[in-house]
């Protein structure tokens, strides 16, 4: 069971707002300028994410894990979780990491068990950005991609440079949707919806560094079964038609990519036995190889930092119901 955005149903959210003008009355008198006034001041709401984690929602440690990761490479140390406040009692997912490994964006959600049409209401639910000053990560922030008296619940986000991309359900619109947002003097701004071809069927994404190519997963026909990973290449502007990477490809499900910046390995998520588990392929000779299995055991959703280390979502279980989830990492030795 996956608790992003993408995996959950979809749904509308309906807009209950509605704009009244009201002209002035003619009195035969000279009519006067009206008083210029000044922009409303943005008010987000300021709520502690923490403080919506039901009291009975016990964190869990390695040492209460009943499936923890498995490692299967001896290039890595073995999975750690990433520290407080990184990861809470609530459910962190989606993380994506700089390549400079010091900002970490993650997605949040106090109750895992709780459905989208409340968590799109309960304030805290949406996309953190978490930063590291000398050595410690600080306290995640809200990351806020839509006006506050407006519904929307974002999440998959992707940030390269001064760009983020993210998929959002929100007021005015049926279904998931694409979103790009700006980061302007020190916040996000300019979002707006911004989708793919609808024929590509673009799921989770991953840019490379050069900008030329779209690797991302998707349902489409052609592939193998499954979601499958799949790379559009951009022309004069444009992205052109997917080419199934299909070395990577199996009759499994197969998404969530992640590359390098130097686009030489290719991240992504197999099921495996039953669960999520992280692949990696390398690129020789201008060629993908064939994958090899890294971590598996409730492991996906990986990002990899300039170092080399790769962080991934860690979902808790027990008797098949998902209690929590948070961030690990391995770090490369």
């Amino acid at each position: 069971m996956r608790i992003k955005l993408l995996s959950i149903a979809l749904f509308t959210i309906i807009g209950l707002f509605s704009i009244c003008g009201c002209a002035p009355q003619n009195t035969g008198t000279p009519a006067t300028q009206p008083a210029v006034k000044p922009p409303p001041v943005v008010q987000y709401p300021n709520i502690d994410r923490e403080s919506k984690i039901p009291s009975s929602q016990a964190k869990i440690t390695p040492e209460t894990d009943l499936l923890p990761p498995i490692l299967h490479s001896d290039e890595y140390e073995q999975p750690v979780p990433m520290p407080y406040p990184i990861n809470t009692a609530g459910a962190e997912d989606s993380g994506f990491m700089m390549p400079d490994g010091n900002t970490f964006y993650v997605w949040f959600t106090p109750d895992p068990q709780v459905p989208p049409e409340k968590q799109v209401i309960d304030d805290v639910t949406g996309i953190y950005v978490s930063k590291k000053i000398n050595g410690q990560w600080q306290k995640p922030e809200r990351v806020w991609l839509q006006d506050p008296d407006k519904l929307s619940l974002d999440g998959c986000e992707f940030v390269q440079n001064n760009k983020i991309w993210f998929c959002t359900a929100r007021e005015g619109y049926t279904g998931l949707h694409w979103g790009t947002a700006d980061y302007v003097s020190g916040k996000w701004q300019n979002w707006k919806v911004a989708d793919f071809n609808p024929d590509y069927e673009v799921g989770e994404l991953h840019i490379t560094a050069d900008g030329k190519e779209l690797y991302f997963h998707s349902p489409r026909a052609g592939g193998k079964g499954g979601y499958d990973i799949w790379v559009s290449k951009k022309e004069n502007g444009e992205w052109l038609p997917p080419q199934s990477v299909a070395i990577v490809n199996s009759p499994e499900t197969d998404g969530w990519p992640s590359l390098t910046q130097d686009g030489s390995e290719l991240w992504f998520t197999r099921t495996y036995l039953g669960s999520p588990a992280i692949f990696r392929s390398k690129k020789i000779n201008n060629e993908w190889q064939e994958p090899e299995l890294i971590v598996s055991q409730f492991a996906g959703e990986s990002s990899v930092d300039n170092e080399g280390n790769i962080y991934f979502t860690h979902h808790f279980y027990k008797d098949g119901v998902m209690l929590e989830a948070d961030i690990y990492v391995i770090r490369k030795k």
